[in-house]
């Protein structure tokens, strides 16, 4: 079941490097504001938590739990590409699937 999460944050894209440099190389600045509104109750009752420490995105779904890294060498140099993967890897570690599509965020269980 395909779950819509929220829209996309379109003030994000403003702080990938170079508009907003933060010496990471994987847009963590761009990646806190992309990620902020994973943080939600789904429309059926779970609850979805999404943080960054470091590299590592955690993605918790219920009591699931999910990570991944962000990964400039594998997935780069597009930051927000590296961010996708990031997501999508860390949803399938518990068992979801994640995707952006026409700028809403969504999560399939």
């Amino acid at each position: 079941m395909k779950i819509k999460i929220a829209d996309e944050n379109p003030d994000a894209a403003g702080l990938i490097p170079p508009a907003q440099p933060d010496n990471s190389g994987v847009g963590v600045n761009y990646a806190d504001a992309y990620i902020k509104p994973l943080n939600a109750e789904l429309e059926n009752g779970m609850k979805l938590t999404c943080k960054r420490k470091g590299l590592k995105i955690m993605l918790a779904l219920d009591d699931k739990k999910g990570e991944a890294l962000l990964r400039k060498r594998e997935h780069g140099p597009d930051i927000p590409q590296i961010l996708n993967h990031a997501l999508t890897e860390a949803a399938k570690s518990i068992d979801a699937g994640f995707s952006a599509e026409n700028g809403a965020l969504y999560i399939e269980v």
